[in-house]
C-alpha cells in the first residue's frame, strides 16, 4: 500500500549510500520522498545548504518521485506546509533509537497528526555515516563505496592537497 509522501529531514552533509537506501526503501512505500536538508543544523557543515541540494538534486535528477528542498524552524511545521504526515528516518543503531525517540515523541506531542517511520539502514550501511565519509576523505582514502560519484567529486575537490 502507497501513500502519498514523507519528508527525509538531515544535514546530509554529504548525502551517502546509506540516506540512498533509506530514500529507495522510502519510495517502496510513499509515491514521493521530500529530501528536506535541515539550515538550522547546529553541526560544522563542510557543505553549503546550496552545495548539498545541487549534490542530491544532481543524483536525483531523472526521479521525479523525489525532491529536494530546504527548512528552517520545526520540522513539524514544514512536514505539514508540504501537505505530508509523515518524517521518515533512518535508523543505524540502538545508539540512534533513544535520541530519535525522543525527538519523535516532541514532535507528535507538537503535532500529533505527523507520524515518525523509522527505517532501520541495510546491514552494509550500519556504520556509515556524512561525518566517517569526511573523515576518510579528507584522510585522502577512497570512498567510492560509501557515496555516489558526484560526491566522490566534490569531496576530491574540497579536500584537494596542493
Amino acid at each position: 500500500m502507497s501513500h502519498k509522501s514523507a519528508v527525509y529531514p538531515g544535514s546530509f552533509d554529504p548525502i551517502t549510500f546509506g540516506h540512498m537506501d533509506i530514500i529507495e526503501r522510502g519510495l517502496e512505500v510513499f509515491d514521493e520522498i521530500i529530501i528536506a536538508v535541515a539550515c538550522n543544523s547546529v553541526k560544522n557543515s563542510l557543505f553549503s545548504i546550496a552545495e548539498r541540494i545541487d549534490l542530491i538534486g544532481e543524483i536525483y535528477r531523472d526521479d521525479p518521485r523525489v525532491r529536494v528542498d530546504t527548512f528552517d524552524g520545526l520540522l513539524v511545521n514544514y512536514v505539514v506546509s508540504q501537505g505530508s504526515r509523515v518524517i521518515l528516518r533512518g535508523l543505524r543503531a540502538v545508539s540512534d533509537f533513544e535520541y530519535e525517540f525522543q525527538i519523535a515523541q516532541m514532535n507528535y506531542n507538537l503535532k500529533s497528526e505527523v507520524e515518525t517511520l523509522f527505517m532501520m539502514t541495510s546491514v552494509p550501511y550500519g556504520y556509515l555515516s556524512s561525518s566517517i565519509v569526511k573523515e576518510v576523505a579528507c584522510l585522502q582514502a577512497p570512498v567510492e563505496t560509501l557515496v555516489p560519484p558526484p560526491v566522490q567529486k566534490a569531496l576530491n575537490e574540497k579536500f584537494k592537497k596542493d
